[in-house]
């Protein structure tokens, strides 16, 4: 006999509580015992106004976020829908089941609020968290960025020129207060601490000069190019995502997509505990921020790592001398010279200290020239007559004036890294990185939500977004 379901529901029993109708051993309840958030109270009380309407408890707003990462949710709204269907998140959240929850849009403009600082004070707690927990061994550091795709279109690109003087004009009429005057601009105060005079002076020019990528949220120094070079996302930016840059895939010449990079330093212990993450756009050389990034979590976290490794993207002069020189060995894959000419490179030739020379593969000697101060380098050449001579000429120069090769100021340390190939360390750092770090960039994508996202909104985006229509369409 077929059955046939009819619906009548009836009053829950007044003794039927969330505390019942939630197993033991669910992993809400198990998040909820290990760990405490009540923290978060404290990095944000000074958004908040003395009186007022109570707002939603940011215990609460912390809790929904970490839902939205476990459940792969991408958007507030989704986040309540699910939340009003599952007993187990009402449980964690601490709602009754006739309590109603907080409104998707309230949570937009709690994320507003706090900004990026709040996030990144709460990142590093839970990392502390890892810490107390005996979760991080120190020893070892990973780096790798992985390409993440921006939720906005190429054909959304204008003229960023034309789109940054109209928001600076915008922002001066707003707040004109905030406008630089005319006897301030230009001037550095030097701080009060530290060296004083003239040095002091030198001192916070120099540091003014320097780009930090963390204070900067990861945006990239515009006007600066080197060579007669100008990135694409100098010239045009998107309206949509004013953050995301071109980004370049695999086998395409061109680019083909908006996008960002997502950098990741990842302790070598057994929880690889993620220790810092920036966020930056995809223009940026993923090698840029890794010097920053470690001396940042060694003071951050009091570490002495003994090794730091990264692919060969990471391995240039400036970070292996940096690393180097701070008694840290430089784990990084250096790129191949033979690989990007078919001619014998520095490589090939023999490099005498004592009498500061060089010896080709005929046995001719180089020797010094000259210094690049502006590129770090010393030029040695060898005498242009023996070059012709030379039955190796064809494979070694194409100079008429014959061959020359510029040495690093920062060569011993190159050379030090070179020589940790042959170390069994060398190459089980390499190997344990592929399994360390590229995994979590997988878990990332796959499991929590992040092939595609935009960042929260800066100046720039509001203003796009309450430009006329005409403003922002056709070519500029």
């Amino acid at each position: 006999m077929m059955g046939t379901k009819i619906r009548s529901f009836a009053p829950l029993p007044q003794d039927i509580s969330l505390e019942n109708l939630v197993p033991e051993e669910h992993f809400y309840r198990r998040l909820q015992a290990r760990l405490d958030l009540s923290f978060v109270r404290e990095l944000v009380v000074p958004l908040y106004a003395n009186g007022g309407r109570p707002s939603v408890d940011p215990v609460v707003f912390f809790k929904l976020q970490l839902i939205m990462f476990f459940e792969d949710l991408r958007s507030e709204r989704q986040l309540m829908r699910v939340v009003a269907d599952r007993l187990s998140l009402r449980w964690y959240l601490g709602y009754d089941l006739n309590e109603p929850l907080p409104d998707h849009s309230s949570l937009t403009r709690i994320r507003e609020r706090f900004g990026l600082e709040v996030f990144r004070r709460f990142f590093e707690r839970i990392v502390e968290e890892c810490f107390g927990a005996g979760l991080v061994w120190g020893e070892e550091l990973f780096f790798d960025a992985t390409k993440v795709e921006a939720n906005a279109s190429l054909d959304s690109m204008r003229s960023r020129p034309l789109l940054e003087g109209q928001l600076e004009e915008h922002l001066v009429g707003v707040f004109p207060e905030d406008a630089p005057s005319a006897q301030n601009e230009g001037h550095l105060v030097a701080a009060e601490v530290g060296p004083a005079g003239r040095e002091g002076q030198e001192l916070a020019r120099t540091n003014a000069g320097v780009h930090r990528w963390i204070a900067e949220a990861g945006h990239q120094e515009r006007g600066v190019v080197r060579w007669g070079y100008k990135r694409m996302a100098d010239l045009r930016m998107s309206t949509t995502d004013p953050d995301a840059s071109p980004m370049h895939q695999k086998k395409k010449k061109s680019a083909s997509t908006l996008g960002y990079l997502t950098h990741y330093v990842v302790d070598g212990g057994k929880a690889r505990v993620i220790l810092d993450v920036l966020v930056t756009g995809a223009e940026v050389m993923e090698n840029l921020p890794m010097v920053e990034m470690l001396f940042r979590n060694t003071f951050r976290w009091r570490l002495r790592p003994h090794s730091v490794t990264g692919d060969a993207a990471y391995g240039t002069r400036e970070n292996i001398a940096a690393i180097e020189k701070a008694g840290v060995r430089a784990y990084t894959a250096l790129p191949e010279q033979g690989k990007r000419t078919s001619l014998l490179t520095i490589e090939d030739f023999v490099y005498d200290a004592e009498r500061d020379l060089y010896t080709c593969p005929q046995g001719e000697i180089l020797r010094r020239q000259g210094r690049d101060h502006r590129g770090g380098y010393v030029r040695y050449a060898v005498r242009s007559s023996a070059c012709n001579e030379c039955p190796l000429r064809s494979k070694c120069t194409n100079s008429p004036k014959g061959r020359w090769v510029s040495r690093s100021l920062d060569e011993e340390y190159l050379e030090r890294v070179r020589a940790y190939r042959e170390t069994e360390p060398y190459r089980k750092a390499l190997r344990k990185r592929a399994v360390w770090v590229e995994p979590l960039f997988g878990e990332a994508k796959e499991w929590h939500g992040f092939r595609r996202f935009r960042l929260i909104p800066n100046p720039a985006e509001e203003f796009l977004s309450v430009m006329p229509p005409e403003a922002t369409s056709g070519s500029w």
